[in-house]
Formats: structure tokens, C-alpha cells, sequence
């Protein structure tokens, strides 16, 4: 009976929906994807010509009009250097540093994923659309086994990184032939491969990820440093949880760009830290990672230009650098009377009242 009434239920349906509105309904999406992708195009263009201008005015020959890769390079990482010390600040405080490094193995997965779908049925979709995905997806299974399993979160982002990994692995292993090369570029990042279509990408995660901070900052902020009195105040904190694990998973595949997967994880991390040594407030702590964030990058993408090295590397190993003299400035500032040095998590939070959304820095 049961088996008549869905078929019933199902041929009712198809009788309904009109085909024709299904390929209105498809046009329409294929066009606002044109318009969109339109207008990125054109932000593109509008940031070839800063750079084209910058370098006839510096000569620098990283930044040729030739070279549309690297101004391209550069966009991405600009962007990354305010997502990820942005989103960064809220998890080092939360000592959530780790599910950067966990969402990047399975952001991973998500790229192995699109290019065993590219190779196997030609699906021609990017790898970094799947491993968004797949990456979000992962986020929230971070924080549905903690919630459900009242495991500690670091439990949790255990499982998810071996699963991740495994996942991508045993794809890899399938077709050896072309995925082991192709995925090279996403396990090490690579300046030269920043195509339009991924700056493109990242610059629709960069506009979420900024807008959502922007609009829920204090709640989040109020999360973060205080999840009992944020739930007692009427917060759902479980959902601005999953909403802080999303925006983590959707930097870690726009940094997977130029970072590479092993070692995103670091700049959601490192400028933060520094940033702690001589910060006073979790404002001026978010704006100094952002400045430190950038420097790490634009130096680091110099030298992996000029040097022939990974630029990766060579920008986690300035942010580092960074980083040491970030304490030690602070240990200068703490003789002098100036400050005391602050732990990772003792830093002071701004006054915030979430109930108006206005906050008093």
C-alpha cells in the first residue's frame, strides 16, 4: 500500500511541475551565474590595471603585465591575509587553532574528490568547488560529534582529518596515473596556477566570509569568550559554532591556493599568535594580525618569486619570523612597564553588547 501511495505521490509531482519551468528555472540559474561570474571577471580586470599602473611606477618585475599569474597570486593572497587572520583570531581563542589543519586534510579529500569526477565521467567541475563542499561538510561533522558524542573538540577533528586524508588517498590511489600530479599543486600550493576561474572563487568566499563576521561579530565574540552566559543570554551558540567551522572550512580552501594543503593551517594561526604579544584588546588584536598576515604574504610571494621556491613555505617561515619579533617586542614592551605580555587566551575581549549589536572597542 505503502509503495502505491508514494508512486501516486510521485507521478502527482511530475504531473505538477512543468518541464518548461524546470528549463526556466535553469536558464534563470545559468544566467545569474553568468552575471555574477561577469562581474568578478571585470574586478579582475580592474586589478590588472592597479598592477599594470603599480609597476610602471616600481619597475618591479614580478608585477609585468606579462605575468597575469602573479597579480592574480597576489589578489589571492591579499585576501587570505584578512580571511584567515579573521577568522583565526576567534578559533586561537577559543583553543580551536587545530581545525585548520584538520578541515585542510579534508578540503583534500574534496579536491581528490573533483579530480577523480573530472577524470572518471569528465564532469569538468574545479576541484576547489568540491573541496568547498566537501570542507563544509566535514565542519559541521566536527561539530555534530562533538554535540553528539560529547567528545572534546580535538576528538573530533582527530576523526574527520584521518577520514579526510584516507578519503583522498585512496581516491589518488585509483587513478594514480594523471590525479598524482594533478594534485601536486594543491598538497604544496603554486603561484603560477591561480587561474581566473579559482580568483574568482575566492574572491565570492572572501565576500561571504568577511559580510558574516561583519554581521555576526559580537555574537561571535561573545561565544568565544564566554559559550555559558552567551546561551543563558538567549545566543543559539551550537549555531554560531557550525556558522565559525564553515567560515574556517571556506578559508582553508581559498589559502589552499597559494598555501597548499600541509601548510594553511599556519596562517590561520601564527599572525594571531603574534599579534597576542602585543595587543592589548581583541580589536587591536585582529586588526595587528591582519597587518602581520599581510606582510608574511606580500614579503613571502617576493621571495618565492625571485628565490624559485615554494611560496607556501617561504610565507609560513616569514610569518614565523614575524612571530619572534612579535615576542620579543612584546617582552620590550612588558620591561618597559608599557604592558604585560599576555597568554594565548588571557587577552582582554571588548565590551560588547549583543543584544543591540553595538560594541565599545
Amino acid at each position: 500500500m505503502s509503495v502505491d501511495v508514494a508512486a501516486t505521490l510521485g507521478a502527482s509531482v511530475l504531473a505538477i511541475v512543468d518541464p518548461s519551468l524546470l528549463l526556466s528555472l535553469q536558464s534563470w540559474l545559468g544566467a545569474v551565474g553568468d552575471l555574477v561570474f561577469g562581474v568578478l571577471l571585470w574586478v579582475l580586470d580592474q586589478w590588472y590595471w592597479l598592477m599594470d599602473w603599480v609597476y610602471y611606477v616600481t619597475g618591479l618585475e614580478m608585477l609585468n603585465p606579462r605575468y597575469r599569474f602573479m597579480h592574480r597570486a597576489i589578489l589571492v593572497g591579499l585576501c587570505v591575509g584578512v580571511m584567515a587572520p579573521l577568522i583565526g583570531t576567534f578559533l586561537v581563542h577559543r583553543q580551536l587553532a587545530l581545525i585548520g589543519d584538520a578541515l585542510a586534510h579534508t578540503a583534500f579529500a574534496g579536491v581528490a574528490i573533483g579530480l577523480f569526477l573530472n577524470a572518471v565521467i569528465d564532469l569538468g567541475v574545479s576541484p576547489y568547488l568540491t573541496a568547498v563542499v566537501v570542507a563544509m561538510i566535514a565542519a559541521l561533522f566536527i561539530e555534530l560529534i562533538s554535540e553528539v558524542t560529547d567528545a572534546y573538540n580535538d576528538v573530533s577533528m582527530a576523526i574527520v582529518l584521518s577520514t579526510g586524508f584516507a578519503l583522498g588517498t585512496t581516491l589518488i590511489s585509483l587513478n594514480a596515473g594523471g590525479l598524482a600530479v594533478g594534485v601536486n599543486q594543491f598538497l604544496f600550493g603554486n603561484l603560477s596556477t591561480v587561474s581566473p576561474q579559482s580568483a574568482a572563487i575566492l574572491l565570492v568566499l572572501f565576500a561571504v566570509i568577511v559580510g558574516t563576521v561583519a554581521v555576526t561579530r559580537n555574537q561571535l565574540l561573545y561565544v568565544t569568550f564566554d559559550e555559558t552566559a552567551a546561551a543563558v543570554s538567549g545566543i543559539p551558540v551550537n549555531w554560531y559554532n557550525r556558522v565559525m567551522v564553515m567560515l574556517t572550512a571556506m578559508v582553508v580552501v581559498g589559502a589552499m591556493q597559494i598555501m597548499g594543503v600541509i601548510l594553511v593551517a599556519a596562517m590561520l594561526v601564527v599572525p594571531v599568535a603574534g599579534a597576542t604579544q602585543v595587543s592589548r584588546s581583541f580589536s587591536e588584536s585582529l586588526v595587528v594580525s591582519v597587518v602581520l598576515a599581510e606582510l608574511a604574504v606580500l614579503l613571502g610571494i617576493a621571495v618565492a618569486y625571485y628565490g624559485g621556491v615554494t611560496a607556501g613555505g617561504v610565507i609560513v617561515l616569514v610569518a614565523v619570523g614575524i612571530y619572534i619579533c612579535a615576542i620579543a617586542l612584546g617582552k620590550v614592551q612588558s620591561i618597559r612597564g608599557e604592558r604585560t605580555t599576555p597568554d594565548m587566551g588571557s587577552i582582554e575581549a571588548d565590551s560588547v553588547d549583543v543584544n543591540t549589536g553595538t560594541g565599545d572597542d
